[in-house]
């Protein structure tokens, strides 16, 4: 007896995984890193602190790609550990390069009467600025601008520093050539020439009355915890590493790094961010104007001498290479897989992926 036979379809596999789920993954993850953000500014303060700053970008990189294993996200640590440890050692040692000399104040006043005191009524610039903007009876919409324009020197360097990491990481060890070189250009000249700012002077009967105000804008929101980091940093601060202005001379150093990527019609906007920290910073007390431009000199030198060095690095490299004996032989060494996107496949660039208006 003949039975009866049933077709069976094949069972279909299983199909891809929606391509809206990285994203959705990616918002949650990111969604949860921005409120516990802002749940510990407004707790424990803005992240001025290297290790503190640090342990939020290392939480955002991890929230950015929370699909890749902990491999990956080890990898942040072991490139960025040393970069950490350095900032800290450069935060500890400014605070010893005075050695008990008395700091320059003299000549920084004198110089910055000479550039603007013709129209100032020769006073300087800080000065001439709070007596005309600063209110100790209240808080104007230009105070909080400059909280925040003087906060994002502690974020900017760093971030775009990540961004890079996790774009290509030999343009990162560029940046970070760089940035290493200007903080030790810095850190030298505050041994050789300790210099005090505005409010040091007038606390010293140099100047008239100049106050510190570069946190006081956060207050009007309410946000009376947002600084207590940084008020407890320039509390124990160096107060005589003000020559040069390494503030003024990071927004200018990122700037410059980016500008050749960058549209020309987006250019003002980018340099706009160097000149508000210059305002932030001699409005607020921090620094004289000389100490800007002498920190700008030091961008440029930056960029010179490092691109120098390694212009002779690759030609040293280049004349090994060629003087060894089985270099004709040798096929031509392929990429260093250091210097691609961590733990993905090739991706754009950071030109592509850091250019403003692209």
């Amino acid at each position: 007896m003949l039975g009866t036979v049933t077709e069976t379809s094949p069972t279909p596999p299983p199909g891809p995984a929606s391509p809206d789920a990285p994203r959705r993954r990616r918002f949650v993850a990111m969604s949860i890193w921005s409120v516990a953000f802002v749940a510990g500014w407004l707790l424990i303060g803005l992240p001025t602190d290297p290790l503190y700053a640090f342990a939020w970008l290392w939480a955002a990189t991890i929230a950015w790609h929370s699909d890749r294993p902990w491999r990956s996200h080890l990898r942040f640590v072991r490139d960025w550990l040393p970069v950490v440890v350095l900032l800290a050692a450069y935060n500890l040692s400014r605070g010893f390069a005075d050695n008990g000399a008395t700091p320059h104040a003299v000549e920084l006043i004198a110089a910055d009467r000479w550039m603007f005191g013709w129209a100032m009524d020769g006073q300087v610039p800080t000065v001439w600025l709070q007596q005309r903007l600063y209110d100790p009876a209240g808080i104007h919409w230009w105070d909080v601008i400059v909280s925040w324009v003087y906060f994002s020197h502690f974020v900017v360097a760093l971030t775009a520093a990540v961004v890079l990491w996790l774009r290509e990481r030999a343009r990162w060890a560029a940046f970070m050539r760089r940035w290493a070189f200007l903080c030790a250009s810095g850190l030298v000249t505050y041994f050789l020439y300790p210099a005090a700012p505005p409010w040091w002077a007038a606390q010293y009967g140099m100047l008239e009355e100049v106050a510190r105000i570069s946190t006081r804008g956060w207050k009007e929101f309410g946000m009376h915890g947002a600084g207590n980091l940084l008020n407890a940093g320039q509390i124990a601060s160096n107060p005589v590493a003000a020559m040069p202005s390494l503030h003024t001379a990071f927004a200018l150093f990122v700037v410059v790094f980016f500008l050749r990527e960058t549209r020309r019609r987006w250019w003002p906007l980018l340099l706009s961010y160097p000149l508000a920290m210059t305002f932030t910073l001699v409005y607020s007390g921090e620094h004289y104007v000389i100490d800007v431009l002498v920190g700008w000199a030091y961008v440029g030198l930056t960029f010179l001498a490092v691109g120098l060095g390694e212009r002779w690095w690759a030609a040293r490299k280049a004349r090994r290479r060629s003087a060894g004996p089985e270099a004709a032989a040798e096929p031509a060494p392929g990429p260093d897989p250091d210097d691609s996107d961590p733990g993905t496949s090739s991706g754009p660039g950071p030109e592509k992926a850091l250019s403003v208006g692209r």
